[in-house]
């Protein structure tokens, strides 16, 4: 069953392969039988590794084995003194590397509480709340925004659902969804009408039908082939073990040299006896144990731990003491783009007005910041610019909360989430707007209407109409615009202007809104044909995922080391690219590669190139 296409079979098709009924779901019997076959929805965690056997791993040290046969040996041979020291160095070495280790294993243990523990579900024709475990394939969900995917699933009914799928495909933006079959050859990040598994609902409500459980999701085939990868040995593991076995080579060598040569002295002499054996053997033995550097293993021990702990400090957990030393030997760092590179907050960057055109300072979903043009742009004083936030900020349903830490997130769609820090970065009150001008209608967003509009109340006599969407859309929709805090007739030249200027914005890689106006009396009829016509154009909003400040100068570091930065992202390759020119990771002339065009390269060619490639995009 988990082996079909999902996404390329109709609705009705997707039921009846699953033996669901959409309207009341399965009922307890089916749910077991469910359970022994596919299994409980979990993904497979490694054994949880016990505090004995982290301790156990530490002696899995060549080296530490050769002073731990040099303290037996020193023992035997009455060096009490030298046999305590050396233990005590051994004693040092597993200690502080069972120290950090531990703490390492336990802060990712607590790091692995990623999903919510409960989840409602459609069972026997009631919603009821179970273990997210025992979801199985067959299931109906209901899903509203905020809701994270508890397991891959294909839509069977949407509002104006858009999900959020950084976690799975790098996509900053969130996407929108839809019930239609899809071509076989679709790549998962073009899937519109499934969702999965560590996703989230970030707008709209729609529902589903779980076709994947457990490790038979996206998640738990990555989780599956990252596990299949066999780490081998560290660098420094591979030169400490060299180093380990030349110096026991040399230290019994010269052992079994000196006594040799001794022996076959005696042995000339006529001289040999038993005594003699003994204290050649016992000197032979002191003289291994004395070449074994001692303090070589507690110098390598020491600085790996002062690296783990510097790295925990920044947040960067190291599960195996060892690998620190990896990092040294870095040449490529291949890292993700949403939330690594960038924030994962959008962030409006230029507002487009009455032919001008004005940056936004400021960075994620913090409300500080500035509106520059090439004359200074006071949004106070202008009506217009001032309308323009005001009609982002009304048609929307997100908002912005400060945290306890006093870090701002947002609830809602996250390019929503934009247009409200752009409102409070001009100063309007978010609360006292919604308030002011409550809504009264709403004609939501869809994929195929590609557009949103509310209607807020002004007074008892006037209400006015705000419109967010694709410029396109809403320029259709459009008689007038803006010019200054003047309304002018919209023709056909300035038309042209508008969407010339959205193609410039879209260049960069911003995410384009257009905003709309009318006002309405209180009696107008509050229809979609009567509301969405004649509106007055006010302007553009773009929007980005911009870079963190600390990645541009992490990037900048990494090439004066010599270490070549690659970006591997899900979004597409203009947003990409613009990501990757702004951080100094792509340069004129470097290549850029899609995930289709990666599938569809032979070995050959890709091994040519790679060296040249410093994108990878839609992977």
């Amino acid at each position: 069953m988990e082996e079909l296409l999902w996404h390329s079979i109709d609705v009705e098709g997707v039921l009846k392969e699953l033996g669901t009924d959409p309207n009341r779901g399965l009922d307890e019997e089916e749910v077991r039988k469910r359970l022994e076959q596919y299994g409980y929805n979990r993904l497979k965690h490694e054994k949880r590794i016990s505090p004995l056997t982290i301790f156990y791993n530490q002696f899995k040290n060549l080296l530490l084995l050769i002073l731990i046969l040099a303290v037996i040996f020193s023992a035997l041979v009455g060096e009490i003194v030298d046999a305590a020291v050396i233990l005590l160095i051994v004693v040092f070495c597993a200690v502080l590397g069972f120290i950090q280790e531990y703490r390492a294993e336990r802060a990712i243990e607590a790091l692995k509480e990623m999903l919510s523990p409960t989840i409602i579900v459609l069972r026997g024709g009631r919603e009821v709340e179970i273990p997210l475990e025992e979801l199985v394939p067959g299931d109906i969900l209901p899903l509203e925004g905020g809701d994270k995917i508890p397991a891959d699933a294909r839509l069977i009914e949407i509002h104006s659902l858009r999900c959020d799928q950084a976690s799975l495909t790098g996509e900053s933006a969130p996407v929108s969804k839809n019930v239609r079959a899809l071509p076989e050859n679709t790549p998962v990040s073009d899937r519109k009408n499934m969702v999965f598994t560590g996703t989230t609902v970030s707008y709209g409500r729609g529902r589903v039908v779980v076709t994947s459980t457990g490790m038979k999701t996206e998640f738990g085939k990555i989780a599956e082939e990252v596990a299949a990868i066999d780490p081998g040995k560290t660098p420094l593991e591979k030169r400490t073990d060299e180093i380990s076995k030349w110096l026991g080579g040399i230290c019994l060598g010269i052992s079994g040299l000196v006594a040799g040569i001794s022996l076959v002295r005696e042995l000339i002499g006529g001289s040999v006896d038993f005594e003699f054996i003994i204290k050649m053997t016992m000197f032979a033995v002191a003289l291994a144990v004395a070449a074994v550097p001692e303090a070589l293993a507690a110098i390598v021990t020491g600085t790996l731990a002062l690296g783990m702990h510097a790295m925990a400090r920044k947040n960067a957990l190291v599960r195996k003491m060892s690998a620190v030393e990896t990092l040294g030997c870095t040449t490529v760092i291949c890292t993700d783009k949403t939330g690594t590179l960038t924030k994962g907050e959008m962030t409006v960057r230029r507002v487009f007005l009455s032919k001008r055109m004005v940056e936004v300072t400021g960075v994620g979903y913090t409300p500080e910041g500035e509106f520059r043009g090439s004359d200074e742009v006071n949004v106070i004083e202008s009506k217009s610019f001032q309308l323009l936030l005001q009609g982002g900020l009304l048609c929307n349903d997100a908002d912005i909360n400060r945290k306890d830490d006093g870090k701002w997130s947002i609830k809602g769609d996250p390019t929503e989430g934009a247009l409200v820090v752009a409102a409070a970065k001009a100063g309007l009150n978010i609360q006292k707007q919604r308030l002011t001008y409550p809504r009264i209608e709403e004609i939501p967003f869809s994929s195929e209407r590609k557009l949103m509009t509310t209607v807020q109340k002004i007074d008892d006599s006037r209400c006015i109409a705000f419109m967010k969407g694709a410029p396109e859309v809403v320029l259709e929709k459009c008689s007038c615009i803006i010019e200054g805090d003047e309304i002018a007739e919209l023709t056909p030249e300035k038309r042209a202007h508008v969407l010339e200027t959205n193609g410039e914005m879209a260049q960069d890689a911003l995410r384009v809104l257009a905003v709309a106006y009318r006002e309405l009396e209180s009696d107008s009829p509050l229809v979609e044909e009567q509301i969405e016509r004649d509106m007055v154009f006010l302007g553009l909003i773009g929007m980005i995922d911009p870079p963190r400040e600390e990645a541009i100068e992490a990037v900048r570091t990494c090439k004066k080391v010599r270490i070549k930065p690659i970006m591997i992202t899900g979004d597409h390759k203009l947003t990409a690219v613009a990501i990757a020119r702004e951080l100094a990771i792509y340069k004129d002339g470097d290549l850029v590669l899609s995930g289709e065009e990666l599938e569809k390269m032979t070995d050959d060619h890709f091994e040519d190139i790679v060296e040249k490639v410093t994108v990878y995009a839609r992977v």
